[in-house]
């Protein structure tokens, strides 16, 4: 008897970048269905949110499907949500644009900001300094390198003493100017700032790590 293949809704709300995402997580072994029904994405056994271009127009694009209130429904039930790039800064309190504040979706605590370096954007590939221990980089070369494009990131974590509902994290860097979070592997919650989908094989391996879990 074949095994039940799980379903991913990729959350379509206007960020672009949806196409590749799709024919990735298919690839990894998923049935995607791309929407924005509510009950669909808060029901499907994975919920992919991507994200490219600003944090203010994403934000808003996430608000008006109610994205904000799907993840946190999911997340409530300890469903598993993976977020891309910005998809992934919009999970934190806050970011700041070009002196624009904009409330993410505060999952976790702490700002997005430009990184330090002299020449932005950030793109092309880098290394990922990632625990040992760790589900999302299982079977991954520890100097494998993933496919950055960004300006903004998430540079702190402002978490450990603070509690939180979902497990303790398990955090992934990489330098750019400054140290910066590549990734973030905390319970059904996980999010990765470079693109698996455009990182060939591993980040196919990546998400094939991410679908075996749901």
């Amino acid at each position: 008897m074949s095994a039940r293949v799980p379903t991913v809704v990729l959350l379509d709300y206007g960020s672009g970048n949806i196409r590749s995402g799709q024919r990735a997580l298919e690839r990894a072994g998923a049935r995607v269905e791309v929407t924005t029904d509510f009950a669909a994405a808060v029901e499907a056994d994975g919920l992919l949110v991507p994200g490219v271009g600003a944090y203010e127009a994403c934000m808003a694009g996430l608000r008006a499907v109610r994205g904000d209130r799907i993840i946190g429904r999911r997340l409530a039930g300890g469903r598993p949500v993976l977020g891309i790039c910005v998809g992934m800064q919009v999970l934190f309190e806050q970011g700041v644009e070009f002196g624009v504040e904009t409330e993410g979706c505060g999952e976790w605590p702490g700002t997005v900001t430009r990184l330090p370096a002299p020449v932005l954007p950030h793109m092309g590939w880098n290394t990922v300094d990632r625990p040992a221990d760790s589900t999302m980089f299982a079977g991954i070369d520890p100097q494998a390198r993933f496919y950055f494009v960004h300006s903004y990131a998430a540079q702190t974590w402002e978490l450990d003493n603070m509690g939180s509902p979902l497990t303790a994290p398990k955090l992934a860097w990489t330098d750019y100017g400054a140290p910066f979070l590549a990734a973030v592997e905390n319970g059904p919650l996980w999010a990765t700032q470079f693109h698996p989908e455009k990182s060939g094989d591993v980040g196919a391996a990546l998400l094939r790590n991410w679908v075996a879990t749901l």
